[in-house]
């Protein structure tokens, strides 16, 4: 039908999951972790939760990797991370697909997202030839001063549903070229594509040849394996994406041994709309902005601040001409997250009758994704001729 032709997808999601898993070099197992699409919620596969024996095997193999990898050159770690940029691309477009069915998001995302992950293998092949420091005159005669940068140890990358592939890369070419060995804990709702970028991987380290064993690993789960995993203390640094909630935990739980954190966790963004504005590319960026990925980023816009009253008629013209609809994929992602269900009636009732409230006091604004009545308060001030 026409939705399975935008998604690029078809009808039969189990069985595309089979045939995409085996081109891109993996099967399909079994596990306790149900996994479902949710471009129809169908029930799409399964894998197996890790146990504390897991998860100790894990971290002990790591290091073991760690240790060899460390003392490759990084000119020559960085040949693996080319390798694996090539196999990408080599696999691209089935990828992509398999990212749509997994998260939800259209094709034409899924397919910027492993972009993504092509881009940063470049730039991360490049780094691996300048990872110098700097010499620094010393105050003793006959004495300089050398700054060395070296690998940390296992790094745990911890991502989220909404980008489940690219948030990886960006993580695991840096960390590799940098000499440091992966263990990835992807989102429990998107374990699929995690199934997938390992074995592709795999298939580059065949081809670099001498890579150690379990340069990188990947472990399935919910909190409790991502707990038991940021409690390691064989853990050097963790990167976690996800929700400000979760980033918390993650850097108290880190800080509690001193482990290194990097988190990416949500945001509360806003825009503004001065009187000077080119209205059309400003309401461009602003409905991308805010409904994309079904609104499900961490760049999501969720507050828009007008400063001219006249701009009204402009924006409800322009949401309207968009005919934004939330009811099909073909028009915006499916939401993946259930929380989102509810963010995302705001989105359909201005697509049904586009009031925009308009604020001159920058201390408060339009919060797309905060209340569920809020589109009933834009009604009544228009209903009553209001502006604020």
């Amino acid at each position: 039908g026409n939705t399975e032709q935008r998604l690029g997808i078809v009808v039969d999601l189990a069985q595309n999951i089979a045939v995409l898993l085996e081109k891109l070099g993996c099967s399909l197992g079994t596990g306790d972790l149900q996994v479902h699409s949710p471009i129809d919620g169908s029930r799409i596969g399964a894998v197996a939760t890790a146990n504390a024996g897991d998860i100790d095997a894990a971290a002990v193999q790591s290091q073991i990797a760690f240790l060899q990898w460390r003392r490759v050159p990084a000119p020559r770690r960085g040949e693996l991370v080319r390798l694996f940029g090539n196999a990408l691309r080599a696999h691209e477009h089935d990828l992509a697909r398999l990212v749509t069915i997994d998260c939800g998001k259209p094709l034409s995302e899924g397919l910027g997202e492993v972009q993504e992950m092509i881009d940063i293998c470049d730039f991360a092949v490049g780094l691996s030839r300048q990872l110098h420091g700097l010499t620094i005159a010393s105050e003793r005669p006959g004495h300089r001063m050398m700054e060395q940068w070296h690998p940390l140890g296992p790094v745990l990358i911890i991502s989220a549903f909404n980008f489940p592939v690219a948030v990886w890369a960006w993580n695991a070419a840096l960390a590799l070229v940098c000499g440091n060995s992966v263990i990835w804990k992807p989102s429990e709702k998107t374990p699929l594509t995690a199934i997938a970028v390992q074995a592709i991987f795999e298939q580059a380290v065949a081809a670099f040849g001498d890579a150690p064993l379990n340069l990188s690993q990947v472990l399935h789960g919910g909190r409790d394996t991502g707990a038991a995993l940021v409690a390691d203390p064989r853990i050097a640094l963790i990167s976690a994406t996800g929700s400000t909630d979760m980033g918390r935990k993650v850097g108290q739980a880190a800080a509690a041994r001193f482990a290194k954190t990097i988190l990416e966790l949500g945001g509360n963004n806003a825009a503004i709309i001065s009187d000077k504005a080119d209205l059309a590319l400003a309401l461009r960026g602003v409905l991308f902005s805010a409904f994309g990925t079904s609104g499900q980023r961490c760049t999501s816009l969720r507050r828009l601040f007008v400063q001219d009253t006249a701009a009204l008629q402009v924006v409800q013209d322009t949401i309207r001409d968009l005919s934004i609809k939330t009811d099909g994929p073909d028009k915006l992602s499916r939401l993946l997250s259930g929380g989102n269900q509810q963010k995302v009636l705001i989105a359909r009732a201005f697509a049904e009758k586009p009031e925009v409230l308009i604020l001159n006091d920058p201390a408060r604004g339009i919060d797309i994704g905060a209340k569920l009545d809020l589109y009933r308060n834009l009604r009544d001030f228009a209903s009553k001729g209001k502006s604020v």
